[in-house]
């Protein structure tokens, strides 16, 4: 038998009513047997487990796949959302519960030869049209930290291989209690010229966090509160 460790986040969470469990498993077993003895496990999760995304060691896994021993297991819902150098180009990616300061941002990631910058900054919104038009009180962000942080740095990745114009690029993500009219999220991208893909770099690089970087919010307000989940499903290798 193989020990793993199983970390519960967003809806699976709150429906397991745990953040981590242990659980024994044979030799062998597939993601797929796995999200069967965790619906038996956790009866709770049962009407979750058509659209759970798993990691395993912080890269998304499939059913056939088999899971090694120790390793450690992710379940969570569809995403919602460190600092490297090298001496030529800057990679900033961040998740943190601090204040987005642009200015500091865009400082770390301008470079003697650049000339031009594109920033998405995505905001809490107090009145959300998805749906039925509702207010909002707050948001909550989440993130599987260490493999949010990994899929940054695989966006960052992916830009400079569609864009070799692109100089520098920053990634950061705030957590925790977020107020309407507060930055969540930042993307910036740098480069020589604004004529050399920085827009079409920066939405990139949101679309993409969107897609595979394991990050949720939670929607609270005068009706009640929500886990806001996405639709997209990643492929092998994303």
């Amino acid at each position: 038998m193989n020990q793993i460790t199983i970390l519960f986040f967003a809806t699976f969470k709150e429906r397991a009513g745990t953040k981590h469990a242990n659980l024994e498993i044979a030799e062998g077993t597939t993601v797929g047997e796995l999200k069967s003895l965790v619906e038996d496990k956790f009866p709770n999760l049962s009407d979750s487990m058509g659209s759970v995304l798993v990691s395993v060691n912080k890269e998304y896994a499939f059913d056939e796949e088999v899971i090694p021993a120790d390793a450690e297991v992710a379940l969570f819902p569809p995403v919602s959302g460190g600092t490297m150098q090298d001496d030529s180009f800057p990679t900033v990616f961040s998740i943190t519960d601090r204040e987005l300061d642009l200015n500091a941002i865009l400082e770390s990631i301008t470079l003697p030869t650049t000339g031009a910058a594109c920033f998405f900054t995505g905001m809490v919104r107090e009145v959300t049209s998805r749906g039925d038009s509702h207010e909002t009180d707050f948001l909550e962000y989440e993130a599987y930290k260490p493999m949010a942080e990994q899929k940054m740095n695989q966006v960052a990745d992916e830009i400079r291989e569609k864009w070799e114009s692109v100089e520098g690029i920053a990634i950061v993500q705030r957590i925790g209690k977020l107020h309407p009219g507060e930055p969540t999220v930042m993307i910036a991208c740098t480069a020589g010229h604004r004529d050399t893909g920085v827009f079409e770099a920066a939405r990139y690089g949101i679309d993409r966090l969107k897609q595979i970087v394991p990050i949720w919010k939670k929607e609270v307000g005068p009706d009640g509160q929500v886990w806001v989940e996405g639709k997209y499903f990643p492929s092998p290798g994303e």
